[in-house]
């Protein structure tokens, strides 16, 4: 339970919906040699193309989460399942059976592991089940709540019960408390993967042959451009995997916690201290609910000072693509800015709007350093010409892995922050979450960051736990604890360091599309592939795919400018690391003016086919211009260890419009 989180949480709906559901979907797609192949949706990027008009603001979803408990499915498979659900309702209907032979009133109706127990006797059942090591749910002066799971054993079962003043007796195993036309006759999980590993050796084998096919930063960097990949130490995770850490309720009595609580409030006392700002809400547990929860608290701050009319956000169109999603989810209306040649918002722009909008603005959203990898060197006087307009400045924190101990959001005159704590403060990303996105805010807007009843304030509150994905938060605390202020002011100092390294070796072969006045970056550069691509016909995504072939992951790509690769190598990369991958980019702008010079073939070479999978080089049949070897191993070091693309390239059409919601089998797919 983690003290609240992470947590999942899953919706459903009918085929004619299903491109409007929010979040992650996973389309079956082909490869170029008929293989199926997973892939994001379409709809998973929605948010950047449709912008204002997109249908969800979500980009971190629970991933590990949903891992985890297609896990628990696998291992356990339908019989499994049914067995555990029968065996908890089966100790849930011997106690309510129990307690009702004893004369304990249990409210009627259809149950399955939860109780309502109704009496004149609350206090004295609460505190007797306290004592005997049991925390009851407090409904009201008369109703208690019991909820089992598979992990109640029958002995403290009977102590419980021994609460009430009962004796446990059991009740008959095949009986059920709901009528028997809602019994489920149906075949579930089906699929054969959820038939097949029930032993630990044959499900973590099946696990492993998983982790294989994933290129993750223990094979290579991934320099994905606002997306922060950077080490998660060892050391920060232990604490993690601690049954005080992990099994503890987020409802539980305040002086079971306290440990828990002191260690929240020191992770918000040192955020706030790093942003510059008066007060940190840990509640918002993902990047988009941080978005959300910080104009929710200028919607508020509005509100509460009459100006219901404030309701435009100006945006910058370079802005991330939750950023407009997420104002309309707070009912406000979205509004562009126009960034310069540089890449900076255009201050012309920005006091024309303002002036239009005036009397109606609520607020900018910014993002700093901006997504185009440079300081804005305008910064404060944005937030002046907001502020001087009666608006309030949101800052976008996907990129405080540039700032943290050098600036901070509050020093430049931002009003509210959202934080990535699984990018800058070291939380994994799990391929794609869980996330957390605390929000700190200026001392003005305190009162409204998001409230919850475990909080003595109930209005507010965007998620159901009170400091949202607790568990999870240990990860940053531990990071900040022993990088100490010293420590991450260096860690940011090294990430800019290491992205105008890779700016600098790049440059000769790929342009770098923006840079600040002094010729430099910030954490991140952007290289173009369009003058390449006009000369050759290879496009970005061909560079994108042949970098597979040299094991590894794409940059952020034809993001936020099209035709471009965003990098971001991030504080955790040594200078080995750095160089191979600017060798591998070197070696890929050689094989592309190969084609340029005609040496290769425009259209048949190792760019357009990659990836190049293990089971296409080793094929009977070759029919390549280019060697296996140019293909499979472009750079001497790949002979040492190499990465092998599961498939080959996707067909990324089939894969929008074939959108899977169930697990058939690979034979299947095949055969469609």
């Amino acid at each position: 339970m983690g003290f609240g989180g992470p947590h999942a949480g899953y919706i459903a709906c009918c085929d004619a919906l299903k491109r409007k559901l929010p979040g992650r979907l996973i389309g079956v797609s082909m490869d170029a040699y008929g293989k199926p192949a997973y892939r994001l949706s379409l709809q998973t990027r929605e948010q950047h193309i449709r912008r204002d008009k997109a249908t969800s603001n979500i980009c971190t979803a629970q991933v590990l989460l949903a891992v985890m408990a297609s896990m628990y499915a696998v291992y356990h498979g339908p019989d499994g399942l049914r067995h555990i659900a029968v065996t908890v309702h089966h100790k849930t209907r011997s106690l309510a059976e129990s307690l009702k032979a004893a004369g304990i009133a249990v409210e009627d109706g259809a149950y399955f592991d939860t109780l309502v127990i109704n009496g004149d006797e609350t206090d004295s059942w609460y505190q007797a089940a306290l004592d005997a090591g049991f925390n009851l749910r407090r409904i009201d002066d008369s109703h208690l709540g019991i909820a089992l799971d598979e992990t109640t054993e029958w002995a403290e079962l009977e102590s419980l019960a021994n609460c009430f003043g009962a004796s446990l007796k059991r009740a008959d195993e095949d009986a059920s408390a709901w009528d028997a036309s809602l019994k489920r006759d149906s075949h579930f999980l089906k699929q054969s993967v959820f038939n097949r590993f029930h032993s630990e050796t044959e499900m973590l084998r099946y696990i492993k042959r998983l982790e294989s096919k994933d290129l993750a930063l223990n094979e290579s960097m991934i320099a994905l451009g606002s997306c922060t990949m950077k080490l998660n130490a060892t050391s920060e995770m232990m604490p993690l995997s601690w049954p005080e850490v992990g099994s503890l309720h987020p409802f539980i009595p305040a002086d079971q916690s306290v440990g828990y609580r002191e260690m929240l409030g020191l992770l918000e006392d040192w955020l706030a201290e790093v942003t510059d700002f008066a007060a940190v809400s840990l509640q918002p547990n993902a990047g988009s609910q941080g978005e959300y929860a910080g104009l929710l608290a200028i919607h508020h701050y509005h509100r509460s000072r009459g100006d219901h009319h404030r309701k435009v956000c100006l945006i910058p169109v370079s802005a991330h693509g939750t950023n407009p999603a997420s104002a309309v989810m707070a009912g406000m209306k979205v509004v562009g800015v126009k960034c310069d040649e540089n890449g900076n918002i255009d201050i012309i722009d920005l006091r024309a709007q303002c002036e239009q909008h005036r009397e109606n603005l609520s607020a900018l959203m910014v993002t700093y350093p901006s997504t185009h990898g440079v300081f804005e060197e305008t910064i404060r006087e944005i937030c002046e010409i907001i502020h001087e307009a009666g608006g309030q400045v949101y800052m976008d924190g996907a990129n405080m892995n540039a700032q943290v101990g050098l600036t901070s959001p509050g020093l430049v005159g931002a009003d509210v922050c959202h934080l990535n704590l699984h990018k800058t403060f070291c939380i994994p990303h799990g391929g794609g979450g869980p996330g957390v996105g605390p929000i700190g805010v200026a001392e003005h807007l305190v009162a409204f960051l998001p409230g919850h009843r475990e909080l003595d304030q109930w209005n507010g509150a965007v998620c159901s736990a009170p400091w949202g994905s607790a568990s999870i938060n240990t990860i940053s605390w531990m990071y900040i604890a022993m990088m100490g202020s010293a420590g991450l002011r260096e860690a940011t100092e090294v990430a800019i360091l290491n992205a105008n390294y890779v700016a600098k070796r790049l440059a000769p072969f790929y342009p770098i599309l923006y840079t600040g006045n002094e010729g430099l970056v910030a954490h991140e550069c952007i290289i173009d592939v369009r003058p390449l691509s006009d000369q050759s016909g290879v496009s970005v995504e061909d560079v994108a795919k042949r970098l597979m072939d040299y094991g590894y992951h794409a940059p952020t790509m034809s993001w936020p400018v099209s035709g471009t690769l965003m990098i971001e190598p991030t504080e955790s990369e040594s200078l080995a690391e750095l160089d191979r991958f600017c060798n591998a980019l070197i070696a890929i702008h050689g094989e592309i003016h190969e084609i340029i010079r005609g040496e290769a073939d425009a259209k048949d070479n190792v760019l357009k086919n990659a990836p190049h999978p293990a089971t296409a080089v080793m094929a009977d049949n070759w029919n390549h211009p280019y060697s296996r070897e140019q293909a499979a191993y472009p750079m001497p070091n790949l002979r040492q260890h190499k990465f092998w693309p599961a498939v080959g390239r996707i067909d990324n059409v089939h894969g929008d419009r074939n959108l899977v919601c169930t697990c058939d089998s690979v034979e299947a797919y095949a055969e469609a």
